[in-house]
């Protein structure tokens, strides 16, 4: 299983920014798919999930300007993240879960800056 996400840039303050992300290599559907993400000197940490049965959790520095959204049964989660804050910078991981397997998928990472 290999995931592979899209959409992190530079943004100012304040804007907007949709994250992508796609697993390939299985068609067995996901438990859980979701993002992490982890900032220069910090560890990583959980941004958001959701079930296969749609029930989303998200850390509580993103609740309310964070949207996680997506279809398990075809393997892609998107993160629409609003009203972006300077603490949001970091590289965002996506992660699957399957019940094939304990093991945690992960995608490469992409980059998210959020200027000042």
């Amino acid at each position: 299983v290999q995931l592979q996400a899209s959409g992190g840039g530079l943004v100012q303050a304040g804007g907007s920014l949709r994250l992508s992300c796609v697993a390939s290599g299985s068609t067995v559907i996901a438990k859980v798919m979701g993002w992490y993400r982890q900032a220069p000197g910090k560890p990583r940490e959980l941004v958001a999930s959701r079930t296969s049965g749609g029930t989303a959790e998200y850390t509580d520095s993103v609740r309310g300007r964070f949207t996680i959204s997506g279809d398990t049964n075809e393997r892609t989660v998107d993160l629409q993240m609003n009203t972006l804050q300077f603490e949001d910078t970091g590289v965002y991981y996506c992660y699957a879960k399957f019940a094939f397997s304990s093991k945690d998928y992960w995608g490469p990472g992409t980059q998210v800056t959020v200027s000042s």
